[in-house]
This record gives C-alpha cells, sequence and structure tokens, in this order.
C-alpha cells in the first residue's frame, strides 16, 4: 500500500511538471507537448496533477474539449473507485 502511495504522488508530481513545462512553451511559441502525452499521464492515475495544474497555470483552460476530457477521466475513476469499494 505504501508503493502505491509513493507511485500517487510521483505520477502526480510529473503531471503537474510536464503540465507546467508545456505552458512555458507556449508562452514562448516553441513546439509544445501533445494532448495524448498529457491525457494519458492524467490517465496513469490519480488527477490531482493534472488539475492543480489546470487551475494553478490556467493550462489548457481555453480549450474545453480538453478539459472535459480530463474531467471525463476523473470521473471515470471516481466511478472505478466506487464500484472497487463495494465490491471488496
Amino acid at each position: 500500500m505504501r508503493y502505491l502511495l509513493y507511485y500517487i504522488v510521483f505520477i502526480n508530481i510529473i503531471t503537474f511538471t510536464v503540465r507546467w513545462i508545456d505552458k512555458r512553451k507556449a508562452k514562448h511559441n516553441k513546439r509544445r507537448i501533445s494532448e495524448k502525452t498529457l491525457l494519458i499521464l492524467s490517465i496513469l492515475w490519480w488527477r490531482v496533477g493534472a488539475i492543480f495544474a489546470i487551475d494553478t497555470f490556467r493550462h489548457k483552460t481555453i480549450k474545453s474539449r480538453f478539459v472535459r476530457k480530463i474531467y471525463l477521466v476523473w470521473l471515470i475513476w471516481i466511478i472505478l473507485l466506487i464500484l472497487y469499494s463495494l465490491l471488496s
């Protein structure tokens, strides 16, 4: 269980950092990190890093379609966690 917690913290720090890097690249008109990569990082585990980065950096907030995907993935994870807890 402890390693799972380490993984969750680690992947959220990575997700947050990657979004910060992408936001910096956007401000400097440099080549950006693909939306696919950003979504995959969000899918790997909890969306805390992704949601925190969206709110902190106002990252990809104009692209409502992308933000909806992030929240949809978050909703799916919540449903899966509820189902897991009910079936365990």
